[in-house]
């Protein structure tokens, strides 16, 4: 319940405690790959033997493939699996990932990033249709 008091033209709010609330891990992981998808050099996300059963035998695609997220009450934490595009830098492109990812979870869901750990799983070659 919302209780307004106005007092000689000011207007203190005044807000019980309404709960917690509870954001899921498969959010994060979005708002996480929404930010390395937006990496220059990250060639796709690469899911690993967990994402391979889900798909193959169980039939589930997993939205967030490539992004594993552990949550508790000190923040949140990411293993993130990526392809890196051939002639970048893997350490730039792992830095960028990780100020990224950061910037955009602690932007959306107002709480702390204790750590992006970035998985290097290869390296994109080059297409002829890259090369210009």
């Amino acid at each position: 319940m919302v209780r307004y008091f106005v007092m000689d033209n000011f207007e203190q709010i005044h807000d019980e405690d309404l709960g917690d609330v509870k954001i899921s891990d498969e959010v994060m992981a979005i708002c996480a790959i929404n930010a390395i998808m937006h990496t220059e050099g990250v060639a796709e996300l690469s899911g690993g033997i967990g994402d391979s059963i889900s798909e193959n035998i169980l039939g589930k695609e997993s939205h967030s493939k490539g992004v594993k997220v552990s949550q508790d009450e000190d923040g949140i934490s990411f293993d993130v699996y990526v392809i890196i595009k051939y002639g970048f830098k893997i350490p730039t492109v792992a830095w960028d990932i990780q100020s990224n990812v950061k910037r955009e979870v602690e932007s959306m869901t107002d709480r702390s990033v204790l750590a992006v750990n970035i998985h290097v799983q290869g390296v994109a070659e080059e297409n002829d249709n890259d090369k210009t």
